[in-house]
């Protein structure tokens, strides 16, 4: 068996990624199937976390240029988050992965709330750990949580599953032409405005030195491939 490249890694699993083939909300068998690739990875000796996102179900940038306060948005956002927790804690926990879901905002009857100390605690001891409702700040983004976690966790490596294989300089399902990244380094992010993370989230993962390797979860086996060291993604570190 290879070798995992990497001792603790971050997922970043957006809200999208859930949705398998529906135009909103959860598909149980993609749940399914991405829960049986982490407990996978953990499988090879890797401690995991994971930050998800919740534009499956509402996305507070949208709410707010509909004319809703963006504050309230990005809170209703939040709690979109925690629902998409619960449901991979529970296909992780189907499965026999034992899993904690830490939420920024308290929900003490459905989470624990998040404690970096208690969180670092449970990877400790194996078990997968969800983080909830971004950083419980509005006007961050869930990219931004993941960044911020993986620097608190003191993660190897960040990575962001999406619906392509990499970075592209466009985007492919549009532009036949877009040319596809095997290595970036952060500010070539930045400097070419790539729509990856938001700047924020680059800035700090370039600040603690955490390499950012983007790929896609909708091919099957993708992230236990990445997790060893192969597959395809472009890493930007």
């Amino acid at each position: 068996m290879a070798k995992p490249r990497y001792g603790r890694i971050l997922l970043k699993l957006s809200g999208e990624a859930l949705m398998g083939e529906q135009e909103f909300g959860l598909d149980t068998e993609t749940v399914d199937r991405i829960a049986s690739e982490i407990k996978s990875v953990t499988e090879l000796g890797v401690e995991v976390c994971i930050v998800v996102g919740g534009g499956n179900i509402f996305r507070g940038v949208s709410g707010a240029s509909a004319g809703m306060d963006r504050a309230s948005a990005d809170y209703m956002g939040m709690l979109a988050t925690v629902m998409n927790a619960l449901a991979m804690q529970s296909a992780l926990e189907e499965i026999g992965a034992q899993t904690r879901v830490l939420s920024a905002i308290p929900m003490q009857s459905v989470s624990e709330p998040y404690i970096r100390r208690r969180a670092v605690r449970h990877m400790e001891k194996g078990r997968i750990v969800i983080f909830a409702a971004g950083t419980g700040n509005p006007f961050f983004t869930t990219d931004t949580a993941a960044a911020l976690r993986a620097s608190e966790m003191a993660c190897d490596a960040l990575l962001k599953a999406t619906k392509v294989d990499g970075v592209y300089s466009a985007d492919p399902e549009t532009d036949p032409d877009a040319k596809r990244f095997d290595t970036l380094g952060y500010l070539d992010v930045l400097s070419k405005d790539l729509k990856v993370m938001d700047a924020a989230a680059v800035s700090l993962a370039r600040e603690n030195n955490i390499p950012i390797l983007v790929f896609s979860i909708q091919n099957a086996g993708a992230f236990v491939d990445v997790a060893k060291g192969g597959g395809t993604y472009t890493i930007i570190s």
